[in-house]
């Protein structure tokens, strides 16, 4: 494929902009600068970098974010900074989409995508793709609140029980919790239905997908092919 279409697929502007910075000698294959916008690049396993930053060729993105408190999941915020100000234009501009969303002051896993189908497999409500939190309450917990979260409650403008996939208490005021809808606020509404408050909630894992532990709050990094084959297996 020619460089300047990599480029351009990955989001690095138009076909114009992208044979200005191959002929700038700002691009590299390999490690190895290249100046050809029409080179032809093999793209299995390609590794390119533009002014020093390595890129994977890839047909389509997926990548993972650890969500600092603070941040909207829209493109259009209205009370905080955009959850999209942390990602680079290049992402941006290949038109990476959240996979589903956590409220502002929520911190934890958070995906991003340009892959239509997988963006809809793990949003599905026929899915039941599991999310699992670390909550923290304001009151002590105990195995009532355990049961309930378990057995199902009712929350105000639903018809029907909405119980957790899994539940456990980890603490005094702690506990981690699954679900596998996608209710507004429903956890916090959940937890607070069964007698309780959260007062802080930190989402841990996507199906099988866990958020490793050295991706610090606001970075961000691809999903690599096991990943995704656990997240699609999840879906």
């Amino acid at each position: 494929m020619e460089l300047e279409r990599i480029l351009h697929r990955h989001g690095f502007g138009s076909r114009k902009i992208c044979r200005a910075l191959i002929r700038s000698g700002r691009v590299a294959v390999c490690g190895i600068p290249v100046d050809d916008p029409f080179a032809d690049i093999s793209v299995p396993d390609l590794v390119f970098s533009v002014d020093d930053v390595d890129w994977p060729y890839c047909e389509t993105a997926t990548i993972m974010l650890n969500k600092p408190a603070g941040y909207e999941c829209s493109r259009k915020p209205i009370h905080h900074p955009s959850i999209f100000s942390l990602l680079p234009l290049p992402l941006l501009e290949r038109g990476l989409q959240n996979i589903g969303r956590l409220d502002a002051d929520t911190t934890g896993l958070l995906l991003f995508t340009d892959d239509g189908k997988l963006n809809r497999d793990l949003t599905s409500p026929k899915r039941k793709v599991a999310k699992t939190y670390a909550v923290q309450l304001k009151h002590p917990g105990g195995p009532e609140l355990v049961r309930a979260l378990l057995d199902g409650v009712l929350l105000h403008d639903e018809q029907d029980c909405l119980a957790a996939v899994s539940c456990s208490l980890t603490g005094v005021r702690s506990l981690e919790l699954a679900v596998s809808e996608g209710k507004y606020h429903q956890v916090k509404r959940m937890v607070a239905a069964a007698g309780n408050r959260v007062e802080f909630l930190h989402r841990s894992a996507i199906g099988g997908l866990s958020l490793p532990d050295e991706l610090k709050p606001g970075q961000w990094r691809w999903l690599g092919d096991a990943e995704l084959v656990r997240l699609r297996e999840g879906a």
